[in-house]
């Protein structure tokens, strides 16, 4: 499930950016963020696929190198097409994944900072993948008997 006009893994074109993101929550149904260094927007941890790298492989990958943690995946939430937080003219193509942390989080690599919001938090500046995508599903599947 996505929105936008289709792309494909591996898409060569210079104005998209293509990554794996992941959406983790704590007992309190809090939503993990971060924060990479030299920008202002809260995101989800994951990151940019490598050549020839699953989407299923690179939200592992970049879950160990930013907080420090081994995931289980969940389920795969979709692909979807967003702006990006910090690169005028981009656009984000994200294939979101639902996962488990074996531990708690710690912040690593190019992270500044990590925070846990409440889905309704209006005062922390975030990405357009969290508000349109994440938030809006979270709130859907996972908080409906809640």
């Amino acid at each position: 499930m996505g929105y936008g006009r289709p792309s494909g893994l591996g898409e060569i074109n210079m104005n998209t950016i293509t990554v794996a993101a992941a959406i983790i929550l704590n007992e309190q149904q809090q939503l993990l963020l971060v924060r990479k260094q030299h920008t202002q927007c809260f995101m989800q941890v994951g990151g940019k696929l490598e050549s020839a790298e699953p989407p299923e492989q690179t939200i592992c990958r970049e879950i160990a190198e930013e907080i420090d943690c081994q995931a289980r995946i969940k389920q795969f939430v979709g692909r979807f097409e967003t702006a990006t937080a910090n690169e005028p003219d981009h656009r984000l193509v994200s294939y979101v994944y639902y996962v488990q942390l074996d531990q708690d989080p710690q912040v690593q690599a190019e992270i500044a900072e990590m925070k846990w919001i409440e889905l309704e938090d209006k005062t922390t500046r975030l990405a357009p993948l969290t508000t349109e995508v994440v938030i809006p599903w979270v709130k859907q599947h996972l908080l409906q008997s809640a």
